[in-house]
């Protein structure tokens, strides 16, 4: 009869271990996923992407069709969605934070963290919380949110896979950052005029016209009587691919509009078939040091880079390596430049425009 006890006491401990042991399992795993499946495999799905950051600042990417555009339809940087849908597919569990830390990092996140709310087929699935990064630099404190699970209670250190580094600079809500930088992106076919006006050097200023084959330079509004069409052509193909440096990070909003009232170095205007017209007006960058220009003459400002108005009123930094090959005419056209006053390329040689 002992024995006949002890059997089923054992028994009865054993099957109690099992379901303890079960129950553990379960809920372990349930845990771990809730803490770590940040991934996304088929990132095809994804078609809407929301980033906050801890400033407030909030940028809304949409998928239409094969091409993404924020919410208002305005054009972004595709590179950039390319980089976020490249860390849904690879992102991966790095390590758990010390027991001791995990207070500190949950209540750091709720105020200043990055939110990432990613909609999958038009429905919200997932949204991450990416907060600084671990301490060896090599991993990113992150906390998730989804619909199978709900909401982690406590963050965990990611990584991407076969990287080492931080996650959280591919995640900016900055508009500025994410805006598309092409300024002109036209085939000669689409261009019926161009013209360019040199305010502190007119010698330089010039105008190409183009009606059917026919093209026409002038020069000061004298008609050349004599060009090279191929090099009118290749003057035109330069149009093809023209892009801005960077946004503009630096002037305020009144230092802004002081430059909008000052008086530009050069306006190009840009005349389609379609009868769309674009106007460019330049500006010089000042400079504490003077530098020598290629021509040999001592000047005062950036030899590399000037501030721009673009069409939509917006001011950004473009290179005089980019734009040399549509504001230096001379290089193109038999243009008369011996009465010039002053250069007006800076930085790189004029020989890069061709």
């Amino acid at each position: 009869m002992k024995k006949l006890i002890i059997l089923i006491v054992a028994v009865g401990v054993l099957g109690f271990l099992t379901w303890y042991t079960m129950n553990l399992m379960k809920s372990k795993g349930k845990s771990d996923s809730e803490l770590i499946e940040f991934s996304i495999s088929d990132t095809s799905t994804v078609d809407k992407i929301i980033i906050t950051d801890a400033f407030s600042n909030k940028i809304e990417l949409v998928r239409n069709g094969k091409t993404w555009t924020e919410a208002t339809g305005d054009c972004i940087s595709i590179p950039n969605v390319n980089f976020i849908l490249e860390t849904f597919k690879n992102i991966e569990f790095k390590g758990y934070l010390p027991e001791n830390s995990i207070e500190k990092f949950t209540n750091l996140m709720a105020s200043q963290s990055t939110k990432v709310e990613i909609f999958q087929n038009g429905e919200w699935t997932k949204t991450w919380f990416i907060g600084p990064s671990s301490a060896d630099h090599y991993g990113q404190i992150m906390l998730l949110d989804s619909d199978e699970f709900g909401k982690s209670g406590k963050p965990v250190i990611m990584k991407i896979k076969g990287e080492n580094g931080i996650i959280e600079p591919r995640f900016f809500a900055d508009k500025r950052k994410w805006a598309c930088t092409n300024i002109f992106a036209l085939g000669i076919d689409q261009i019926s005029k161009v013209e360019l006006k040199v305010y502190d050097d007119p010698t330089l200023s010039f105008s190409v016209t183009k009606k059917g084959s026919r093209v026409d330079v002038y020069q000061q509004g004298v008609r050349l009587p004599s060009i090279d069409t191929a090099m009118v052509y290749r003057y035109l193909q330069k149009y093809k691919k023209i892009h801005y440096d960077i946004a503009n990070f630096e002037l305020s909003d009144k230092q802004v509009d002081s430059l909008k009232k000052s008086m530009p170095f050069a306006k190009l205007s840009v005349s389609e078939i379609s009868g769309k017209k674009s106007v460019l007006r330049m500006f010089r960058i000042k400079t504490a040091n003077q530098s020598v220009n290629e021509f040999g003459e001592i000047v005062d400002v950036d030899m590399d880079r000037f501030w721009c108005e673009l069409p939509s009123g917006d001011v950004v930094k473009c290179q005089y390596f980019v734009f040399n090959p549509l504001i230096l005419g001379h290089i193109y056209f038999p243009m008369d430049i011996s009465k010039r006053k002053s250069s007006l390329g800076q930085g790189s040689a004029v020989y890069n425009a061709l």
